[in-house]
């Protein structure tokens, strides 16, 4: 864990993946809270320990402001039964469209590994253990903007349209000049490159105005839902390649060309091979497309299928449980 302001430290897991996401500490001499939580009791029990080690005597983290609802940033509130856990009411609908925790362990455990999605979870999601996990309810829903304080420290929570999912919110700490944007951005810098943003609600431009939003609050530090902190150049960074993203699917849409090819003709032109996990352009584009369509979100098994299948085909020589240092699967020589 980092110290990246007064009173506020990031917990940046080692390694890019899939549920490996960037959560805050913000202390105080008389409470503490967190911002996000990572997956399963095992890692949020690691960035509690860390968390104590920086609390004043007589201190505990008695608030979870959670940036959205996918587990990855939500299911390890329970290591902390009595914080009181913070959401947008939009929030409520993406934590319906997700499996529960016991659920999704299930299926990662019980999947069957010759099939591309049983594959594909198990290499992305078999080192998570939610056996145990009851599922997390916010206990504090708001809708449009929120202001908190711990401590002598404000903290603005501003809920945003649908944009990485239905209930996203970013949290700005003006004291800090920080914002924690959550999965509007996956950072990727040329030090420490990333994995390719993943978007499960849109429209882009909802995705390229949030983005916008963190600027607007001023800020000089961004921690993102996923990969290095940023400076503002960092975000406008980001904000050129959703906007590359956004003008593909347009024109491929134009085209008559299926959201899925789509997605394979994005990915084989390489704009970004620094970049993990390609594969998730296909449910970025797939979002896209059904704004363009007006078509109904499918189920998440469906989506996380045709993934699985684009990855198999980008890798067919990929072998089974190796990887390399930074949790990357490594390839025959």
């Amino acid at each position: 864990m980092s110290t990246i302001a007064e009173d506020l430290y990031v917990w940046l897991p080692p390694k890019r993946g899939w549920g490996l996401a960037n959560c805050g500490l913000l202390t105080s001499s008389r409470t503490a809270a967190w911002i996000d939580t990572p997956y399963d009791p095992t890692l949020a029990g690691e960035f509690l320990a860390e968390s104590r080690k920086r609390l004043a005597a007589g201190v505990s983290v008695d608030r979870v402001i959670v940036t959205h609802a996918n587990g990855d940033h939500l299911w390890g509130a329970g290591v902390l039964p009595d914080a009181e856990v913070i959401a947008t009411k939009e929030a409520l609908e993406h934590i319906h469209y997700e499996p529960t925790p016991q659920q999704q362990h299930a299926l990662v455990k019980g999947a069957d590994p010759a099939s591309p999605l049983g594959w594909y979870l198990g290499e992305h999601f078999g080192q998570f253990d939610w056996s145990s996990t009851e599922p997390v309810h916010p206990t504090l829903m708001f809708q449009g903007e929120l202001e908190l304080r711990v401590g002598d420290h404000p903290v603005h929570v501003i809920g945003l349209p649908p944009a990485h999912t239905d209930g996203d919110l970013i949290v700005h700490l003006p004291r800090q000049r920080a914002v924690f944007s959550g999965d509007i951005i996956f950072a990727s810098t040329e030090e420490f490159p990333g994995d390719h943003p993943v978007h499960w609600a849109g429209p882009l431009q909802n995705v390229i105005d949030a983005c916008g939003r963190v600027l607007d609050t001023g800020a000089e530090i961004v921690i993102p839902g996923h990969g290095p902190v940023l400076d503002r150049a960092g975000v406008r960074r980001h904000i050129a390649h959703l906007e590359y993203v956004q003008e593909r699917a347009h024109a491929l849409h134009a085209a008559g060309i299926p959201a899925l090819d789509a997605a394979r003709r994005v990915i084989a032109e390489g704009r970004h091979p620094e970049l993990g996990l390609p594969e998730r352009l296909v449910v970025t584009i797939g979002s896209e497309y059904r704004h363009l369509d007006g078509s109904e979100q499918p189920a998440i098994l469906d989506v996380m299928s045709q993934v699985a299948t684009v990855a198999r085909e980008l890798e067919p020589a990929r072998i089974p449980g190796r990887r390399s240092a930074d949790g990357r699967p490594v390839l025959p020589a």
